[in-house]
């Protein structure tokens, strides 16, 4: 039957050879039987540009140009660094931020999601700051020694942000949803970032709508399966070799 899948948020790390054995299992066995496959951010834990030629960014690189299928990538909060080399090397199309397709006839908005998360004003400042292409530039001209060094001091910031901040005020502003889903026109939004999978339905103008997110890697894979007819959440297991 036909289908597309949709990943995110599996947070490719050296630490974690469980996920990325999960991964490439996937991409053997699944992913060339779709029409195409899209990742929606958050790839790896953190990208530092595409001249970090480590051993697992080429497996992850060969593992999309090996698949067979057309494969689309928007940049996470955590590999907004993957750049066009990359993308060449994997044989992956990079789309912009919030992008509109058809999905089997239904026009789709899919995004990460960070930028619904509107409530979490210290992050979006960090995002703006980050996003800035000065900043990326002359980032990109340090040793990689040192950015690998910067690279884990943001993640350790982060995690000591994420501890004093509500669930709440890390999840989707309502309002933003409805912002994005309007101007773009659509009826089903599909995200990540967030790491709460679940299928939202709702009312928007007095029209049915949809909202789908993404789950995360960590404890087992999550991937979206859409036909003409259904969207379904799956979860994947990562098997014993942590």
């Amino acid at each position: 039957m036909p289908h597309t899948l949709f990943i995110a948020d599996l947070h490719l790390s050296a630490g974690r050879p469980d996920i990325t054995a999960a991964f490439l299992r996937f991409m053997a066995e699944e992913a060339p039987k779709a029409d195409a496959l899209y990742v929606l951010g958050d790839l790896f834990e953190f990208s530092i540009g595409d001249d970090e030629q480590s051993s697992l960014n080429r497996r992850v690189a060969s593992a999309f140009r090996d698949c067979g299928v057309p494969v689309f990538f928007i940049h996470g909060n955590r590999d907004f660094m993957v750049g066009r080399r990359f993308a060449r090397e994997a044989g992956l199309t990079l789309l912009p931020e919030h992008q509109v397709i058809d999905l089997y006839g239904e026009p789709t908005l899919i995004m990460h999601g960070d930028t619904l998360c509107t409530d979490d004003a210290g992050y979006q400042r960090y995002r703006r700051i980050t996003r800035l292409g000065w900043l990326q530039w002359l980032f990109l001209r340090l040793p990689l020694k040192k950015r690998l060094g910067i690279a884990d001091g943001i993640r350790g910031k982060s995690a000591e942000a994420k501890q004093d901040k509500s669930i709440t005020i890390m999840d989707v502003n309502q309002g933003e949803v409805a912002r994005q889903m309007r101007k773009a026109g659509v009826r089903r939004l599909i995200h990540g970032h967030t790491h709460r999978p679940a299928i939202h339905r709702f009312d928007l103008h007095g029209q049915p709508v949809q909202r789908i997110v993404l789950g995360d890697w960590y404890t087992q894979g999550s991937v979206l399966v859409v036909t003409p007819e259904t969207e379904t959440l799956q979860g994947l297991s990562l098997g014993e070799n942590r």
